[in-house]
């Protein structure tokens, strides 16, 4: 046995034997609200499974009726006062129960919760970790300008807090790079820690029921899925122009898109459906959850999302491992995987570039789409499977703690 095999069976035997007490410091632990939150559930059943204990502590109300449902202690400190999330009981909490965990992943920029986490860590000498979740995306300087210079204003703590981590964590390469572009200073530890999602459940008829009964209209039509929240950034708009344009006239297609309007923004989308002429076959159920969002999956005969930024989506690597292709754009950041596995297919966040995905989907035989379903469950088993994400931050934990 080689020097590197030698070290990586003992990373393996220690992340298996030690038990570590994990806290994860996050601004919101609600299911509706989207966010890093599922992540976190996600990697919590796997670290439980080997041994290790999870916590979180969030800036919920303590009576939030989504919260309690985790699967693992939720520590609510009480709804923020102002706009940068500040809350007073946060940092006591952290103070009085600095010894009960061995480490701390904080979730999420641009709120208090992380800062909190700098000044007890940085005092008492204490292990955190920083997942970013896409927010030094130098898109988002783009897209909302007045929006950065707040940002710049908060960065000399906001560096702070990246900067005394003993690592900044990024989910894939592409969000590692990009992230170097939108603030200066910028010298931070960085590792690329694996994230995805468990396995879909074997599909049952109660799935598809589900899903039929919550989207009226479908019937025995082909199906073009967009989960997730409704929101400006993730190409709602782009979507419906290029289905109006490439599918108008195909009666046999119908989108649905599937989520929470958290932005107010499905009222235009609607309007936009009506002037394009295919309001009746864009669908909106609203969010799907349980058996109806797997039964979606499973319905579709293709997943789409021409986001204009996305530093994963949990939604693509669920399509995958449902077995259902995946037409997105060049701002998702897995979307080099994703053409490396043939689970799908990828083009610009563009009028034109969606339009050409949906100029592919039509064109593929069922043959084909069988395959590219087959690739898809590969694709997803091989990069984005729930216990990557748990040994690969333990891994990191192990080696920088």
């Amino acid at each position: 046995m080689n020097g590197q095999a030698h070290l990586s069976l003992t990373r393996i035997q220690v992340i298996r034997v030690k038990e570590m007490r994990l806290l994860h410091v996050t601004g919101s632990a609600k299911l509706s609200s989207g966010g890093p939150i599922e992540g976190i559930r996600q990697r919590a059943v796997h670290l439980k499974q080997m041994g290790h204990s999870v916590e979180i502590v969030t800036l919920d109300a303590p009576d939030a009726n989504d919260i309690s449902h985790l699967g693992v202690p939720v520590h609510a400190m009480g709804l923020p006062t102002d706009a940068f999330n500040y809350t007073p009981n946060l940092r006591p909490w952290l103070e009085a129960h600095k010894d009960d965990y061995d480490a701390f992943i904080v979730h999420g920029l641009w709120r208090y919760h992380g800062w909190a986490m700098h000044q007890v860590a940085r005092k008492h000498r204490l292990p955190y970790f920083v997942f970013t979740h896409g927010m030094l995306d130098p898109w988002f300087n783009k897209a909302y300008p007045l929006k950065k210079l707040k940002k710049m204003a908060y960065w000399p703590w906001e560096y702070q807090v990246l900067r005394d981590a003993r690592a900044v964590l990024f989910t894939t390469e592409e969000e590692r790079i990009m992230a170097r572009e939108s603030f200066r200073p910028y010298q931070v530890v960085e590792r690329v820690v694996p994230y995805g999602t468990s396995t879909p459940p074997t599909p049952k008829p109660d799935h598809d029921k589900a899903f039929r009964q919550l989207v009226p209209g479908i019937e025995d039509r082909r199906v073009l899925l967009c989960l997730g929240r409704i929101h400006p950034k993730k190409g709602h708009d782009i979507l419906i122009e290029a289905f109006a344009s490439v599918l108008g006239d195909r009666k046999e297609w119908v989108l649905v898109i599937a989520g929470p309007d958290q932005e107010g923004w499905k009222t235009q989308l609607v309007e936009l459906a009506t002037k394009l002429g295919v309001e009746d076959r864009v669908l909106w159920p609203g969010m799907l959850k349980g058996d109806a969002k797997w039964g979606a999956f499973r319905a579709a005969d293709a997943f789409i999302l021409p986001s204009h930024q996305e530093n994963f989506g949990i939604s693509v690597a669920e399509a995958l491992g449902s077995g259902t292709p995946v037409f997105i754009s060049d701002k998702v950041n897995i979307w080099r995987e994703i053409l490396a596995e043939k689970a799908g297919e990828v083009a610009p966040d563009t009028v034109e570039g969606t339009k050409l995905l949906l100029e592919k989907l039509v064109a593929l035989s069922k043959k084909d789409l069988d395959q590219m379903s087959s690739h898809a469950e590969s694709c997803f088993a091989k990069h984005f499977e729930a216990s990557r994400m748990a040994t690969g931050l333990l891994e990191v934990i192990h080696e920088l703690g």
